[in-house]
């Protein structure tokens, strides 16, 4: 209950009568509910779940305090609202503006006897700061993708495919303890690796070749995500050049994490290394997000962040050199931000790994 008090306080605070809900993160985030087909409407006395009979089982379980609607009986999500909003005598709705498409929001307008109020980050910026649960989950996520990284590396050799290899991957984690829910991972190759969100090809790996591997899992809907390149057989003098380059560019990173430190400040130590280096020009100026039950959370970490560090959030770290026709390189780790510095929950080694 404590996420919904958050966001019944920040409406009373703003003068809002009601919240609909409709992004996947936020709700379960809200309510607790892990399953599919979902949508809330909070007001101040009551909490509503609207849904389909599919999930009317899982929902009573999961969320005991909401009082579960079938939208479909009132012919679509804006008209099924739109009778709670009468109902409740709601004057003003707030809604994601971010989440709801051109058609949907229509349904709203177009049925909700109400002032629609669009807002954007508000749960996400709840979510920002974990608890001691949500950092447990995230801490098992890291644990369970640093084990299959261990798994995959025997995989790795002259001859397989991208695909083959980010299947493995896949099932690995898996094993390891994973949801079975995993999110699109990144396996590439050779040249491939300047791609800095290349999908898994048929391509076969080569002797010689960089393998960067960008991939994380999800652990009661928390996840992981950590980014790894290896060289194929020995690698050569421009590789480990760019490879050395990279890890400082990281590491210079970590030093500066800890709670009260700008965004921006990272970003100014990450680019130390390569400043006055031919590969300037191919460093990508977004290094790092928050990461909770979403890959890609906020605050985004660049040179035009004006946010700080704060405890208890959790972070990636993920600094890259990309030569394209070339290859590239990326080194990635999910840090928690503690009161006095860091804790790196990934343990997999940055030093180079031959194969």
């Amino acid at each position: 209950m404590k996420s919904v008090n958050a966001l019944l306080e920040y409406m009373k605070q703003h003068d809002m009568d009601a919240f609909f809900l409709a992004k996947k993160q936020n709700i379960r985030y809200i309510s607790g509910y892990t399953g599919d087909d979902s949508y809330l409407v909070i007001t101040k006395d009551h909490f509503y779940f609207l849904t389909d009979p599919r999930y009317t089982e899982q929902i009573s379980i999961e969320c005991p305090d909401y009082e579960i609607v079938l939208w479909k009986n009132y012919g679509s999500i804006g008209e099924c609202v739109a009778e709670i909003a009468k109902k409740e005598h709601i004057n003003s709705l707030a809604f994601e503006a971010d989440t709801l498409n051109y058609l949907f929001y229509s349904q709203l307008e177009k049925n909700v006897k109400a002032t629609l109020v669009p807002t954007t980050n508000v749960v996400e910026t709840f979510r920002s700061i974990k608890t001691p649960q949500e950092i447990e989950y995230l801490r098992a996520a890291c644990e369970i993708s640093c084990r299959a990284f261990e798994h995959i590396l025997g995989d790795i050799r002259v001859g397989v495919t991208e695909k083959e290899l980010a299947a493995k991957l896949s099932a690995y984690m898996v094993m390891e303890g994973a949801d079975t829910q995993p999110y699109g991972n990144i396996l590439i190759s050779g040249a491939r690796t300047s791609l800095l969100h290349g999908i898994p090809s048929g391509k076969a790996i080569e002797y010689g070749d960089f393998v960067l591997m960008d991939f994380g899992c999800q652990f009661n809907g928390y996840l992981s995500d950590m980014t790894r390149t290896v060289v194929v057989g020995r690698p050569t003098d421009k590789q480990r050049e760019v490879y050395e380059l990279e890890k400082r560019m990281l590491e210079d990173s970590l030093e500066k994490m800890k709670a009260g430190v700008p965004l921006k400040e990272v970003y100014e130590a990450s680019i130390q290394a390569v400043k006055d280096t031919e590969y300037y020009q191919y460093i990508y100026s977004g290094i790092g997000h928050g990461i909770g039950m979403f890959v890609h959370e906020i605050p985004f970490m660049g040179p035009n962040s004006t946010e700080l560090l704060e405890e208890n959030s959790v972070r990636t770290i993920e600094p890259g050199i990309y030569i394209p026709n070339w290859g590239g390189v990326r080194i990635e780790d999910q840090i928690l931000i503690t009161k006095d510095g860091y804790e790196n929950m990934i343990s997999t080694t940055h030093e180079l790994i031959e194969l």
